[in-house]
């Protein structure tokens, strides 16, 4: 085998971000954040070539993906006040004409949007989650549910905590209380004023409403994924949402690990073993098709009666996926040699 591929062509491929003229102009694989992604790619015999991406120069970014066998993308779903509907036409025509782009943006659609939370709720990591597609559903059925506790309300696209609130009744006021993710101090308003700063969510997509996860303030674990293998994972206390001044106290940066650490072996198994493959399965995803990295964030649930934790997903992250473990990169380039071999 190991000859076969030594004496087949190199394989190209491109790494693609957004940046400006000058970002495009400087670019190389020894500069930037993915050197080592272009470092690992290279130990098993696959160019790596630096492509920016910018709406003012879509055509030249066009012209360079489709001179490459694949391309990796990471560029948020919203960013500088721009979304990825013209890079996401691009990628899909550059992928019609057969280069592998990971991750494509029909991919992305169904498993890096919050709706992942509602579609995917009876499997083990599920949780209480409700999905509504118009404001007028979110407004009948709102109310209901935060009769039963705080919830956490999210739109189905966005990145850093946006678009992401918790949300409760107060006892003894016909108002709500409201949290924004990127804020530190809650605020009182009416549902009413609550639905109209959520409006906007509903002119390109859906919201999600999920119960909020008493044990937040104890850390997210982030699992991070090549394709249907574990790249690493990542610990953090995180403030979003976190309302204890002892929890937020505490909150610090995402500490990285590799897949062999022992705190996760677990969640490892279930990954890889169970909800990976239910994933697939669920959402018509090929094996193949998974992004060459992605990243499932979790909160911890309800301690199971073995004295175990259970695990709650909090979102997906498919578009843009970094910082990551140190790891993360010759897990990425195996994935990929392995995919572009489906091409010979």
């Amino acid at each position: 085998m190991d000859t076969e591929r030594h004496s087949s062509p190199r394989r190209t491929v491109a790494i693609l971000s957004r940046g400006d003229a000058a970002a495009r102009r400087d670019a190389t694989p020894k500069s930037g954040r993915f050197v080592d992604v272009f470092e690992a790619l290279a130990a098993v015999g696959i160019d790596g070539r630096p492509v920016i991406y910018d709406e003012s120069f879509a055509d030249a970014a066009r012209e360079q993906l489709l001179s490459a066998d694949g391309v990796l993308v990471w560029v948020n779903p919203i960013q500088d006040g721009r979304n990825r509907a013209g890079l996401d036409a691009l990628l899909r025509d550059v992928a019609a004409q057969g280069v592998w782009v990971s991750a494509h943006p029909d991919v992305i659609l169904k498993m890096g949007t919050k709706e992942v939370l509602y579609r995917t709720r009876s499997m083990g990591w599920g949780s209480d989650t409700a999905l509504y597609q118009t404001a007028a559903a979110m407004r009948a059925e709102l109310p209901a549910r935060l009769a039963s506790g705080p919830r956490v309300i999210k739109r189905n696209r966005g990145n850093g905590g946006q678009g992401v609130w918790k949300v409760e009744k107060l006892p003894t006021s016909s108002m709500i209380r409201v949290l924004d993710a990127t804020k530190d101090t809650p605020e009182e308003l009416t549902l009413d004023d609550f639905l109209r700063r959520c409006a906007e969510y509903f002119e390109n997509g859906s919201v999600v409403d999920q119960a909020f996860q008493a044990r937040l303030g104890e850390g997210v674990v982030r699992c991070y994924m090549a394709g249907d293998r574990c790249a690493g994972f990542g610990h953090h206390k995180v403030k979003a949402l976190v309302e204890s001044p002892a929890a937020r106290a505490g909150a610090g940066p995402r500490l990285y690990t590799s897949n062999a650490d022992p705190r996760f072996q677990r969640l490892r198994r279930l990954m890889e073993n169970e909800w990976t493959p239910q994933l697939t399965s669920l959402l018509d995803i090929a094996r193949s098709d998974l992004p060459a990295i992605w990243d499932a964030d979790f909160m911890l649930g309800p301690v199971q009666p073995d004295g175990s934790d259970s695990y709650v997903l909090g979102e997906i992250n498919v578009s843009s996926v970094h910082p990551y473990p140190t790891e993360a990169p010759a897990e990425i380039a195996r994935r990929v040699a392995d995919r572009l071999q489906l091409k010979l």
